[in-house]
């Protein structure tokens, strides 16, 4: 099948198939005239990869995960060991929100919010106390 076919089956777009070709993850064939030629098998790994990055799994990971699903000897704990470092990273993004969120309403409790030119969100941002 073509890109556009592919693309539709597996729910991205033909521009992150031609990028998921340029970094590797897929190659798909190519018919007498030059064009990409997706075989079921590359669709399904396509959606693999749509899963993956929906699951926040960077290009990288991806590729990672690829490697432990194509191999035959693979172990279960490599997977996993993946799974629970992606955990990590986005305990510390939660971590990190949480912190930017309680930093905004400390900004936002310190504006009057009314028509006075003194603004003390733009003294805090400025390195300011403020007045």
């Amino acid at each position: 099948m073509n890109i556009s076919q592919a693309a539709k089956q597996a729910g991205l777009t033909s521009k992150a198939l031609r990028y998921y070709e340029s970094v590797s993850l897929v190659i798909p064939g190519r018919n007498p005239n030059g064009y990409r030629e997706y075989s079921p098998a590359e669709v399904e790994t396509l959606r693999f990869i749509q899963r993956a990055r929906s699951s926040g799994f960077s290009v990288e990971e991806v590729g990672e995960l690829l490697q432990l699903y194509r191999n035959p000897a693979r172990r279960s704990h490599d997977a996993k060991l993946l799974v629970r470092e992606k955990i990590e990273q986005v305990e510390e993004q939660l971590r990190n929100l949480k912190e930017m969120r309680s930093n905004l309403r400390a900004l936002a409790d310190a504006c009057a919010g009314d028509d006075s030119p003194h603004c003390a969100i733009l003294d805090q941002l400025a390195g300011g106390e403020s007045r």
